[in-house]
């Protein structure tokens, strides 16, 4: 009797799973058409004034009660279905990048030259989890769950910190869970964190005079930025191995022959451990310090972003593994194929990377190279992380390759992956409220006492013209 019931159960969640793959693929071209139509007006964050439009848009026609311009942002927004609890948030992006305009092509060929870009992926990012949300509110509709499913559009992932005003606004208290994934060049569920960072724009202010004639009247507010980050390069050697520590020179100055009055360079440094990279911090702000001092200029600081590193959640990890294994993985076509040999060409290197039809589940931790204000929200609210392969194998973010796949049906089969993904982890979440309890217990696990804090001040105002000024 027990294996009779054993196998009903078996098969009831096969069943299950099936329809919740058939809702995905119901919706999915439709979906990726919108990835497509994003990926074709990039935008930068806070100025997503196509790309977050058109999902809200999707949402509502869906069933979804859509909140706009939440926290202060007129791009954010929150589409809800369904009442009472667990109430499962799924996170999605739609931003783009700052010089990476590029044609889906396998070859170096900007749509137009410095334009914004897909470099990241969010297109497909924002997309698929919207795809997964409306394929949950389905299973939720058709079979009676309890519960509310959320999206969250969230601008600006991309140094505006979007979620971390999303937080002050409180519109995470009530969350139970939060399920979030992004692209890469593999489908990959594991415990690996990010990195966290801290950055801004240092600006020094001298006195502007005749670099011939009068040299010694004037105090080079270029000299002080130089100092700045040559020590900045000096600290490269006393910090722990796994520090990044990144800048550009934003403003050096009008003209050769003029002392520089105005100088400002742009940093960024990043560590896995948040208290860490505070320590680091301090050390890089005594070197804008001496910067200062030594050229006899004034210093200024405006801070920028300030991320936490992803505070990873066991049994959402699990339940996410799970999930992946049944969403499964993807085949190229032969004309994919042929595109993804040719922009593996323009690598530089062996790419040594499982294909998109390979699913990786694993308890690895560490920290992944990169960073997101998605790690922010993991320290308040237990949250789920994966990727999955919507770059050819090689391919990094924040590259004109990247940008070429995004825009690609390479990108739009590994966002489908991402949906499945979501939505059938969503759906267990929905049909077993232990999950939920479970994924709170490994959360204040993991937090050993410790909570969320950041530079941004909770009374400060989103830098809604970060990206443009």
């Amino acid at each position: 009797m027990r294996k009779i019931l054993v196998f009903l159960l078996t098969a009831a969640c096969a069943s299950a799973a099936e329809d919740v793959l058939a809702r995905v693929a119901a919706h999915a071209d439709r979906f990726g058409a919108i990835s497509r139509q994003i990926w074709e007006t990039p935008e930068l964050g806070y100025h997503e004034t196509k790309s977050s439009p058109v999902l809200q848009q999707e949402l509502r026609s869906n069933g979804f009660d859509v909140h706009s311009g939440v926290a202060g942002m007129p791009t954010a927004f929150t589409a809800s279905y369904g009442n009472g609890k667990p109430v499962i948030v799924i996170m999605g992006e739609f931003d783009a990048l700052p010089g990476l305009s590029q044609k889906d092509s396998p070859v170096q060929s900007p749509v137009t030259a410095g334009a914004p870009g897909h470099g990241c992926g969010h297109n497909l990012l924002g997309s698929a989890s919207a795809l997964a949300a409306v394929a949950i509110k389905e299973e939720i509709a058709a079979r009676g769950l309890k519960g509310t499913v959320r999206y969250y559009g969230t601008p600006a992932e991309e140094g505006g910190g979007g979620k971390i005003y999303m937080i002050y606004a409180g519109l995470f208290k009530d969350v139970d869970a939060v399920l979030a994934w992004h692209p890469s060049d593999s489908n990959n569920v594991s415990l690996t964190s990010s990195l966290a960072n801290n950055g801004g724009k240092f600006r020094f202010y001298g006195v502007a005079s005749h670099a011939a004639a009068a040299p010694e009247k004037g105090r080079s507010a270029l000299d002080g930025a130089m100092i700045m980050l040559n020590a900045v390069e000096f600290l490269r050697e006393h910090v722990p191995q796994e520090t990044r520590i990144h800048y550009i020179i934003t403003n050096g100055g009008s003209a050769a022959n003029i002392v520089p009055a105005f100088a400002e360079v742009s940093l960024i440094a990043r560590n896995p451990d948040a208290d860490t990279l505070n320590g680091i911090w301090e050390r890089v702000m005594k070197c804008a310090q001496a910067g200062a001092l030594a050229s006899e200029t004034r210093m200024e600081f405006e801070q920028g972003t300030n991320y936490a590193n992803i505070l990873p959640n066991d049994t959402l990890g699990e339940v996410l593994g799970r999930a992946m294994q049944k969403a499964g993985g993807y085949e190229y076509t032969p004309d994919e194929r042929k595109f993804a040999d040719e922009l593996q060409k323009t690598l530089g290197a062996p790419t040594h990377r499982p294909g998109p039809e390979t699913v990786k589940v694993e308890k690895t931790e560490g920290s992944g190279p990169a960073s997101t204000d998605a790690g922010d929200v993991s320290w308040v609210v237990p949250t789920g992380h994966f990727s999955t392969a919507t770059f050819v194998p090689g391919v990094g973010a924040h590259t004109w390759q990247a940008a070429a796949c995004a825009g690609s049906s390479i990108g739009r089969k590994g966002m489908v992956v991402a949906a499945r993904t979501l939505a059938l982890a969503g759906v267990e979440l929905f049909e077993n409220p232990a999950q939920v309890q479970a994924a709170k217990d490994a959360y204040t696990k993991r937090l050993d006492g410790r909570h969320w804090t950041t530079r941004i001040p909770a009374d400060g105002k989103p830098p809604l013209d970060y990206a443009t000024k």
